[in-house]
This record gives structure tokens, sequence and C-alpha cells, in this order.
């Protein structure tokens, strides 16, 4: 019986970051409130405590959470420069604007995220080496520290360039950023 608990216990954990990550990002970590993240991993308020010690826990773990996913998911891209052009325009197309909730944490929510405490800053910033790490890496497979300030330069460009194309309300504005930061971040690389 004190297996299934634990199991189920961290599946309920996972469930409540994962929805959480979703909230977050759709109404920033201020916009959320402890019983509407509740009410999203279909819990009590009452439960919350038996799974973070704060809210600021669980601001942590959905950060670290949200940066792992995001990494994980660049095992689908190709390899090498290829990769990080596929990237670029996934990453500034028109679908990722619209749908901040299911997307990057780094465009959805960094101002938030600077504002928080040392434990969500330094998952934000593990998460964030490794993403650099990785886009070096395709830049140059053979000396991917020659690459960083590079991959340094690209990933800030792609998460301001987002974060500017959701604040317009002028559309066809947005798609103009995000067009031009499409065309800025492959000149960048090259």
């Amino acid at each position: 019986m004190a297996r299934y608990t634990k199991e189920h216990k961290q599946v309920t954990r996972q469930r409540i970051i994962e929805k959480a990550g979703h909230r977050f990002k759709q109404d920033g970590i201020d916009g959320s409130g402890v019983s509407t993240l509740m009410s999203d991993a279909g819990l009590t308020n009452g439960a919350f405590y038996a799974h973070f010690a704060s809210k600021d826990d669980l601001v942590a773990n959905v950060v670290a959470n949200e940066l792992r996913t995001q990494i994980t998911s660049y095992a689908t891209l190709y390899p090498g420069r290829q990769g990080v052009e596929d990237f670029i325009r996934d990453y500034l197309s028109p679908e990722h604007r619209d749908h901040p909730s299911a997307g990057c944490p780094s465009a959805a929510l960094l101002d938030e995220i600077g504002r928080c405490g040392d434990a969500t800053k330094q998952a934000y910033t593990e998460g964030a080496q490794i993403i650099v790490q990785e886009i070096a890496v395709r830049l140059a497979p053979e000396d991917p520290q020659s690459a960083r300030g590079k991959a340094i330069g690209l990933y800030t460009m792609l998460v301001g360039t987002l974060q500017l194309s959701r604040a317009l309300s002028d559309r066809k504005f947005s798609d103009e950023v995000l067009e031009q930061g499409i065309e800025n971040a492959l000149t960048f690389m090259r």
C-alpha cells in the first residue's frame, strides 16, 4: 500500500506541476493563485501543502519542468545548423505566439522569473545554460565553446522577438516582427 501511495503522490505532484506550467504561461505567476492551480489539477487547496512547501517551491519546480520539457523536444530536431534553423522558424511562428500556455516558458514568464526567489532563478539559470549549450553544439559540433556567444545572442534574440510579437495589438505588425525576427536570427547564426 505504501508503494502505491508514494507513486500516486508522485503522479499527482507531476500533474500539479504540468497544469501550473500551462496556467503560469497563460496568466502569469502572480496572476495564478493556489486555489486556481489546484482546481486546474482537479484537487482541493488543502492538498497543495502535501506536495509543496510554498507557492515559490511550486514555481521553482514548474520552471525546471518547463525547461526540461523544452530541452527534451530538441531531440526531435535535425542535427547541426539545420536543427537550429528549424528551431528558429518554429519558435518565431504565429502558432507559438498565439499559444503561450503551450510554448516556451522564457517568452511567457521571463519578467516574472526575474522577480522570483533564488530557487526559481537557479532552476531557470540551469535550464537556460542547457538551451544555450544545445544551440552552441548545433552551431559548432566540433567546438561548441566557440559558438557560445552566438548561441546566447540567438537565444536572447528569439525570446525578445517572441515577447514583442505577443505584446502588439496589430496582428500584421506582429507577423512582420516574427518574419523579420526569423530573417535576423538566420543572418546572425551564419
